[in-house]
């Protein structure tokens, strides 16, 4: 993949046909504006997910949960997920409502979501991978290959 595809690639929208377009030396133009700019835009967000993930610590979970649903955005509570490691966001993991924790799981890497969830409860793992096989089953799949104690189940074919 080709470091504008990469770039492009960090964005749910598809690719400008455009960029395909353009000569080598303009792509890498393009690519660097881009890294600029988000940059630019991102300056001091790695500071805020560790300091937030560090004040945490020292708040119980039943208090942080319902704020963190009310309050931050998945990709937000992502970033901290990643400061704070796979323990500790297992344990928050473990408590948020499904909906939520697949959001935020979507904005995870999937080696990291394969750790978390073989350290989840059982049962929450479990519904996780059923809520997550109905609603986002290619997501789900591309998590499967990096689980190493957890067995994905087939997919109920009459749910498609």
């Amino acid at each position: 993949m080709s470091e504008l595809e990469e770039l492009l690639a960090l964005s749910p929208m598809p690719v400008p046909e455009v960029l395909h377009q353009l000569p080598h030396h303009q792509k890498q133009e393009v690519v660097l504006w881009a890294k600029n700019l988000v940059s630019h835009n991102t300056e001091g967000l790695d500071d805020l997910y560790n300091a937030i993930s560090m004040i945490v610590k020292f708040i119980p979970n039943f208090m942080v949960i319902p704020l963190m649903v009310e309050h931050i955005r998945p990709r937000i509570a992502a970033g901290v997920c990643i400061k704070m490691g796979v323990d500790q966001a297992t344990g928050y993991a473990n408590d948020l409502p499904l909906e939520y924790f697949s959001e935020v799981s979507h904005h995870l890497d999937v080696v990291m979501m394969a750790r978390i969830l073989e350290k989840m409860k059982k049962s929450q793992a479990e519904k996780f991978i059923q809520y997550e096989l109905k609603h986002h089953q290619t997501r789900m799949l591309d998590i499967a290959p990096h689980l190493e104690k957890i067995k994905i189940p087939e997919p109920d074919k009459s749910a498609s």
